[in-house]
């Protein structure tokens, strides 16, 4: 999947996030395959209303954390930029990588695969918890704190062809957030439970909403196009994709038990909503933001009303799935709303033209083309 894939061909733990992108119950189906869980309507109700507002958290910080991120400078903070191209490209991707996994469960015993797939998540989570922690752990720590900077550098070639690889920079309060991090994926990596699931499902969202970057509206409306069919698809038209969500014991989707007010914290009958279902309205709903910032009108019309619209898309499903208990495509629901939503406003505000003209750029061509005009002038 691309984007997530993040995209452009990024990496393939984005491309799982996303191929995991249906919202489902398995609330109804028994534990021990002899009798059938019922969930109480408070059950229910604090398991759909908990969902939903994990998955509000990451767009909404995502999108925040997006704005000063596609000025950073520092390669662990630069985001990756998806274009038209890779949009289209993103549901033929995202569909080879669910049905490639699809087989794999069918081929191989579940239980390696999980074990290979938790390994790989363990890190990735460690990784992608502690870059969530760190701002807000540089507030938290005292200005009296020994603080001492960092750089990691890799370069390629010498003299004027050097070239950079890698230019991490990071200071002593990241190394502390890395620590902490660590003793959460060893508490996912032992006992699999759902709040460590979902403390590294989170952090994957809010860096995928921040880190991956549309180029322009009418990518994300490629986008978002391209993975309602594909969603739609794979949910009404086959069993795959739920087969894989049930199989797949990774964070890739946020869960929240329905019994969770009968037996606590170790309640084992699960809502679930995909990753994907937040990753990809997520990035659209930050891309509209940064457009809001760049009319420099004070105002963050298209920001807020597109994510009203995901609230909306997104009870909308979750009313569906719990009237006819069955899971659900999202997207469905997701993609109109919260394209609509914001067409609307700027029709109405007459600004359509202006929103689709609307175009991002990535830190690395902004600094050539600054480079370039430098240079024009020096000639000059």
């Amino acid at each position: 999947m691309s984007e997530v894939e993040p995209v452009p061909t990024a990496a393939p733990e984005a491309a799982v996030l996303d191929a995991l992108n249906s919202t489902e119950s398995n609330g109804t189906e028994a534990l021990n395959a002899t009798a059938k869980f019922v969930a109480t309507p408070e059950g229910t109700a604090l398991a759909y209303g908990s969902l939903m507002f994990m998955a509000l958290l990451p767009i909404f910080f995502g999108a925040l954390r997006s704005v000063s991120c596609s000025k950073s400078k520092n390669t662990s903070d630069m985001p990756e930029t998806i274009t038209s191209r890779d949009a289209a490209r993103f549901p033929i991707i995202a569909s080879c990588t669910l049905f490639g996994l699809y087989l794999f469960f069918k081929v191989f015993s579940q239980e390696y695969i999980n074990l290979l797939l938790s390994v790989y998540f363990f890190v990735l989570g460690v990784l992608a918890l502690s870059h969530t922690m760190s701002p807000l752990m540089s507030r938290i720590f005292p200005a009296s704190f020994p603080n001492k900077q960092y750089q990691l550098l890799f370069t390629q070639g010498s003299g004027e062809s050097k070239e950079e690889i890698v230019n991490y920079e990071f200071d002593t309060k990241n190394l502390v957030c890395l620590g902490i991090s660590s003793v959460v994926g060893v508490w996912y990596l032992l006992k699999k439970h759902w709040i460590a699931n979902n403390l590294f499902g989170l952090a994957f969202a809010l860096n995928g909403v921040e880190l991956l970057h549309l180029n322009n509206v009418s990518t994300g409306c490629i986008l978002l196009g391209g993975l309602f069919v594909y969603d739609v698809f794979w949910v009404f038209g086959t069993n795959v994709m739920v087969t894989v969500a049930k199989s797949f014991e990774a964070p890739i989707k946020l869960v929240f038990p329905q019994d969770l007010l009968e037996k606590g914290l170790d309640a084992r009958n699960f809502a679930m909503l995909g990753l994907g279902d937040i990753v990809i309205p997520g990035i659209f709903i930050a891309l509209l933001l940064r457009f809001d910032v760049s009319l420099k009108k004070n105002s963050r019309t298209y920001f807020y009303s597109s994510f009203l619209a995901y609230i909306f898309g997104l009870g909308l499903t979750i009313f569906v799935m719990h009237t006819f208990k069955h899971a659900q495509p999202a997207l469905l629901y997701l993609v109109p709303a919260c394209v609509g939503f914001p067409v609307i406003v700027a029709l109405l505000k007459g600004e359509l033209t202006e929103m689709f003209r609307y175009e991002e750029t990535s830190p690395e061509e902004a600094g050539i083309k600054d480079d370039s005009l430098d240079s024009e002038k020096k000639d000059q």
